[in-house]
């Protein structure tokens, strides 16, 4: 057999049992048995949710949470791979020559810029641009009690309460909307994204090209990089080009030899025509969020016309500080606010219950009847349960001595005419127990495909109508009714 050695701690093998019998021995072995129950119970114990993993909106969350992005992020794939590959082109076939040729320090320049560039994009898009919790349960309900007014009047037609609020901001107007999907009166300059489905602070635009909003959290580092790429983008073009016209000028400077030096070096005529082609929008978007940074506005509030420029004006923006140079100081200087969202931390039950959806109001499926209508335990009540419930026994039995029996010869024309609304109502319940039936009927029941249709339906009702026309006195209209009831019930069960 096998026996423990305490010393080696290892296993070996054994032909007498005076070892197994040693203190020694079981001691070890009982802690090995111990250690290896707490490992399996290690691997079975739940992992702790984190807040991103249940976030409400529609954000992506990579590295654990640290890493926030918005839904529709493809086109920032591309930005990406335009940066990259077109720096990697003029990095590998323009700038050995040109440091050569001219300056050690091209290259130089040429990396700084692109590390710019780069870190300020990933900054843009991997940041939260201001995301603004929604609403608990408790929270919403006080908002909607701060809301809610009570009618002045009596009689009067009711009005939805408004859903505005109106502060002000050094004397000027400033209205808070009410946000339906995160059910809070929005801060002054936020807005809600329909695209991230989340309302954020000082909303500017949602960007593609960076794959994520641009708000109060990342606006700074998104004007950096359009201004570092405009940069980067006008000095690479005037590299490549410049070394276009070197390759071209060493053969003589005739016009052939430009075809040569493309041909040499068709690199940098890529880099040529991706740069011509994007310098014009990157510098014209550098050059508005100049002006937007400066004016201490934002896209959204640019293109709604919010603000105007001038203090004399009513509608003055109160948040500019009336010099461009404080503006862009206070914009892209001030001190960064805090993440509101807390993604990286631990979902409690407190948290739960928070932002839970209450409860929902019992309805059908209660073993209790409601509103009179007997309903069966789980499931809501049959269309033939509603007709049986409407119209009551429709074929009790007259007996000697009842009222009922003592029929005179005028009133015989109206029997007739009731019970044949009977019988219609009786080959109406037939149709309702068939529609509600989940069995198949068997094949020698003889079923009437007319009247289990909707043609069987309409004519059930014009046999009704006519019923309606024909009989006389209260039990004509008690029936006609019912009718009625039961026809429109099979026509909405169609």
């Amino acid at each position: 057999m096998k026996n423990y050695d305490a010393n080696k701690v290892k296993w070996k093998d054994s032909k007498d049992d005076s070892s197994v019998k040693e203190p020694s021995f079981k001691e070890k072995a009982s802690d090995i048995e111990a250690a290896e129950e707490l490992i399996s119970k290690t691997k079975k114990m739940p992992k702790t949710q984190k807040k991103w993993e249940i976030f409400p909106g529609k954000n992506s969350f990579y590295c654990d949470g640290r890493v926030v992005m918005g839904r529709q992020a493809g086109i920032f794939y591309v930005t990406l791979l335009l940066v990259i590959g077109t720096s990697g082109l003029f990095f590998a076939f323009d700038c050995p020559y040109l440091a050569s040729e001219i300056t050690p320090a091209i290259p130089v320049v040429g990396a700084v810029l692109f590390i710019f560039v780069l870190s300020n994009l990933l900054k843009t898009s991997f940041s939260d641009p201001g995301i603004i919790p929604r609403a608990t349960n408790a929270e919403a309900e006080n908002i909607e009690r701060e809301i809610e007014q009570p009618s002045n009047g009596v009689g009067a037609a009711y009005r939805p309460p408004p859903r505005t609020k109106e502060v002000q901001v050094k004397g000027q107007s400033v209205k808070l909307k009410y946000c339906f999907t995160c059910k809070i009166f929005r801060p002054p300059r936020a807005s809600h994204c329909s695209i991230c489905d989340n309302c954020v602070e000082r909303f500017d635009h949602h960007c593609p090209w960076v794959g994520n909003c641009v708000g109060k959290r990342n606006y700074r580092y998104f004007y950096l990089f359009l201004v570092s790429l405009a940069f980067h983008c006008v000095f690479i073009f005037v590299c490549a080009l410049t070394h276009l016209v070197l390759l071209s000028k060493g053969g003589g400077g005739e016009k052939a030899h430009f075809l040569d030096a493309v041909r040499k070096s068709p690199a940098s005529i890529i880099v040529c025509v991706i740069c011509f082609f994007s310098v014009w929008s990157i510098l014209g978007l550098a050059g508005f969020h100049t002006y937007l940074t400066s004016s201490n506005l934002t896209t959204n509030e640019d293109i709604k016309g919010s603000y105007s420029s001038k203090r004399s004006s009513t509608n003055f923006n109160p948040y500019s500080r009336g010099n461009p140079f404080s503006n862009c100081a206070m914009v892209l200087c001030g001190p960064q606010p805090p993440s509101l969202i807390d993604a990286r931390g631990k979902v409690t039950q407190q948290f739960i219950s928070a932002y839970a959806d209450p409860p929902v109001r019992a309805s059908y499926g209660s073993t209790a009847p409601q509103n009179g209508y007997p309903t069966q335990s789980g499931a809501p009540p049959s269309l033939a349960q509603l007709q049986r419930h409407m119209m009551g026994p429709a074929d009790r039995e007259i007996q000697i001595g009842d009222p009922e029996s003592e029929v005179s010869p005028e009133k015989e024309g109206s029997m007739n005419s009731v019970k044949k609304s009977v019988s219609n109502n009786t080959l109406s319940s037939r149709n309702l127990e068939l529609h509600d039936s989940e069995v198949t009927p068997e094949p020698g029941a003889g079923l009437d495909l007319d009247q289990t249709t909707m043609i069987g339906s309409a004519l059930d009702l014009d046999s009704l109508e006519g019923d309606r026309h024909s009989e006389q006195g209260h039990s004509q209209n008690s029936n006609s009714q019912n009718g009625s009831q039961i026809g429109l019930l099979k026509l909405s069960a169609v």
